[in-house]
């Protein structure tokens, strides 16, 4: 057995399980035997996310066998973000790693990724080069959204969907962690100033089951993603956001204000009457939104501002 842990460790890894009493007696060892590797004290947190198998009664064994290993049970089956967040809750060491129980990620990785972490970064996302998945189902949604992820935050990371990362843990408990946003991680670090990297990382077929995840998810992470932009670029400044809205709705209004004048010195007709109205509608939408705006702005300032104290707050911590 091994022997009791000093306070804190250097190393968590965080590992969400959702039915997975199959891979879990082959990655322990495997993930062990990667982390004494190392040579540095850490522990091996399982969060249990509803699992209706025989996962938990596993994970029960595991954790009584090695005072390393932590259990983290949720009630029912939240999903993989509010797993990562309960990890992370309860994660002690300087440095937190993250990956799946599927066997698809390699263990073996882990020590490059902390390689980068040493090396002055403070996230270090993994990146499934060759994937081993389905083209349709998994491969083209998730270049689909990686590719639009690059375009709306500018940060040039290939495979946000990769479990396998690693972070400095003041880094994770400034960070917003809800809905999908746990894939966006480096993106919203990145933004507030921390150093991020990719690592090439392999990936491997899948051995038991099947995946936990749909195609539907895809859509709920292009949704995500608009979040991820608001938080990246207008967290500290909404009319902004609620601007590049309502200035083209403005724009519009303005248009069909033009189109009502020209049709000014005709009889009643369609566009004399219709354009006038389309245009008041349209200016009174984009004055709702700018109003909309004004009211956001008063919130953050009357809450301390927390977009820009986030950024501030990460800045003092990872700088």
């Amino acid at each position: 057995m091994a022997s009791p842990l000093r306070e804190p460790p250097a190393l968590s890894v965080v590992v969400p399980v959702y039915n997975e009493e199959e891979s879990l007696p082959i990655l322990h060892p495997e993930l062990v035997a990667a982390l004494e590797r190392g040579g540095e004290e850490f522990e091996i947190l399982y969060v249990d996310d509803g699992s209706t198998d025989g996962s938990a009664r596993i994970l029960r064994a595991l954790a009584g066998s090695d005072p390393r290993v932590r259990r983290v049970a949720l009630r029912r089956n939240f999903g993989q973000t509010a797993a990562l967040a309960a990890g992370f809750d309860h994660a002690r060491g300087e440095t937190v790693v993250t990956m799946d129980a599927d066997l698809q990620n390699d263990p073996a990785d882990i020590p490059a990724l902390l390689a980068r972490i040493r090396g002055g970064y403070d996230i270090a996302s993994g990146w499934r080069r060759r994937r081993r998945d389905r083209l349709l189902t998994r491969r083209l949604p998730s270049a689909l959204a990686n590719r639009i992820l690059r375009r709306m935050t500018g940060v040039p990371i290939h495979d946000s969907g990769c479990t396998l990362k690693a972070y400095r843990a003041t880094l994770l408990r400034r960070l917003p962690l809800y809905a999908e946003l746990h894939r966006f991680l480096p993106a919203l670090g990145a933004f507030a100033g921390a150093r991020v990297t990719e690592v090439e990382v392999g990936h491997r077929p899948r051995r038991f089951g099947r995946s936990k995840y749909g195609i539907t998810r895809t859509f709920r992470v292009i949704l995500d993603l608009m979040t991820v932009k608001m938080l990246v670029q207008f967290a500290a400044r909404p009319l902004h956001w609620f601007g590049v809205f309502a200035f083209p709705v403005l724009l519009l209004s303005f248009a069909f204000f033009l189109l009502a004048l020209l049709r000014g010195g005709e009889e009643l007709a369609f566009g004399t009457v219709v354009y006038p109205a389309i245009s008041v509608l349209l200016f009174l939408t984009s004055m709702d939104l700018l109003l909309l705006g004004l009211l956001a702005e008063l919130a953050v300032r009357a809450g301390h501002r927390p977009g820009s104290a986030l950024v501030e707050g990460l800045q003092a911590q990872v700088g």
